[in-house]
This record gives structure tokens, sequence and C-alpha cells, in this order.
């Protein structure tokens, strides 16, 4: 169940992508599972269309949904799921590697912290 909090600081389309993701990680919704329709969804939370358009192009993007022409949008499989949030947590990754590098951070210190991560993940 998606709950919306009019409160919270994040935009609603986050709220519906993030609702979403922890659903279909946690199995709520199975792989292949048809999702509401862009037009039911917005019905049911009363927000804007756009709105949860927005939230499933997203989720498509990242591999947690795929879409099939005329018939609506479904679950991805699991390894579907991890291979698009890897590919957008890289992106994340090289957006912030960017943006340090422009802010004069040296490569020496970034490759450095990748090695602390390593370090630190070695220990977990």
């Amino acid at each position: 169940m998606l709950v919306i909090n009019p409160r919270d600081a994040r935009p609603i389309y986050v709220q519906i992508k993030e609702g979403l993701c922890r659903l279909i990680l946690s199995g709520a919704m199975a792989t292949g599972e048809r999702l509401p329709s862009v037009r039911e969804l917005a019905s049911q939370l009363a927000i804007n269309p756009n709105t949860i358009q927005r939230a499933y192009r997203e989720l498509e993007s990242d591999g947690f949904i795929y879409s099939v022409s005329g018939k609506g949008s479904f679950v991805a499989a699991l390894q579907e799921v991890d291979a698009g949030r890897r590919s957008a947590k890289e992106r994340e990754f090289r957006a912030a590697a960017q943006e340090l590098l422009r802010l004069g951070t040296p490569k020496a210190e970034l490759v450095a912290m990748l090695d602390e991560l390593e370090q630190e993940d070695s220990y977990a």
C-alpha cells in the first residue's frame, strides 16, 4: 500500500517511486505483476497523473519495472532490478565524482576514499 505524506519534504513522485521500490524489493509485488495504470493510481491517491507518470518513468529507467505497449507496466525480475539499481548508482557515483573533481578534489583523494570504503566493507 502506498502512502503519500503531504508534509514530507520529498516530492510526491519520489515518495511514490520509493514506496513502489519497497513493495517490489520486499516481494509484496511479484515479478511480472501488473502495476495499476497511471490513471488508476492517480485516482486512488488523488494526485495528478503526470506525477505518477514521472515516478513510473524513473522506475523503468532504474530497471524496477518495464512497460508493454497497450498492456501497462509490470514488475521486473529481481536480477533486472539489481542491474537497474547498479546502473542508477553508477550514474549517481559518476555525477558525485565529477562534481568533486570540479571542486578541486585530487584524484588520489577520491581513490583513497574508495579504498577506505572497500576496507570498511570487508569488516562488515
